[in-house]
């Protein structure tokens, strides 16, 4: 049996690849397992400097749960009792949000295809998505009588607007991907056969590029989003200087100075 998710490091970029494309990259227990594992790897190891999260085949970036396997689980827990399959939102989908959203350093999304469920809410966790012409996303939980997860309820309405996000919960549809990348849910769209190559080029500059100034991006931009002008310009100050005393913030003034590409070292 393939590996259901695939992972690699080079050069500082770690791709973390779904590969169920025969079920449309859907999360069955084993994947959701892998998964969380992978991101957690990249997210802790110092030699990566920057992650792409991608999946296989053309049809689908992820379509969330796999509800055939979901079903029988369900059926096992009313038998027994448990209610041990809603855990997973507890024990795989916050973990991987968290591993994805919290990681000192710039994750990319290369959406492949459709990206529904908890695939959306992975994708909008990354810090940025690139979108092939042919995908599209989907809520989908109202669509199966469930709720958000995976950090959609926090995710989208920041990133379109409570109101836009509060319409695409309630009534669940394809939303195509011009129309994310006007709503801004995609930062850039590509042509479908060109999404792997930008990605890698995007995803590679960002691993070649000033680690500790990335990691204080992420961190500054989620505190403003849930502070006051105060306590954003105070933490500014707080990053800033941790930004001013890296090495790269050397490398990069010395390379002005004397007209040259800085060479950064990610620390």
């Amino acid at each position: 049996m393939a590996d259901t998710v695939l992972y690699e490091v080079s050069d500082g970029l770690a791709t973390i690849t779904l590969n169920r494309p025969e079920a449309m990259n859907a999360l069955n227990v084993a994947a959701k397992v892998a998964l969380r594992d992978a991101v957690r790897s990249a997210a802790d190891d110092d030699a990566v400097r920057a992650v792409l999260l991608t999946a296989a085949g053309d049809r689908a970036f992820c379509v969330g749960q796999d509800l055939k396997e979901h079903i029988g689980l369900l059926a096992a827990d009313r038998a027994s009792g448990s209610g041990q399959t809603m855990s997973t939102v507890r024990e795989h989908y916050n973990p991987i949000v968290k591993a994805i959203a919290g990681a000192r350093k710039p994750v990319v999304a290369a959406v492949n295809g459709v990206a529904a469920g908890a695939g959306f809410g992975f994708a909008l966790a990354a810090d940025y998505r690139i979108v092939a012409d042919t995908a599209a996303f989907n809520t989908s939980f109202a669509g199966v009588a469930l709720t958000a997860d995976s950090g959609i309820s926090w995710t989208l309405p920041r990133v379109i607007g409570p109101g836009r996000a509060t319409d695409l919960l309630l009534f669940p549809r394809s939303i195509p991907a011009r129309e994310a990348y006007e709503l801004g849910i995609a930062n850039r769209l590509v042509p479908s056969a060109e999404l792997r190559a930008e990605a890698e080029k995007v995803a590679r500059a960002l691993a070649e590029g000033p680690t500790v100034a990335y990691a204080a991006l992420k961190e500054s931009v989620a505190f403003g989003l849930s502070h006051s002008l105060e306590e954003a310009l105070e933490k500014e100050d707080e990053l800033q200087t941790r930004a001013g005393s890296s090495e790269d913030h050397a490398i990069a003034v010395q390379a002005f100075v004397n007209k040259e590409k800085p060479k950064y070292l990610g620390r």
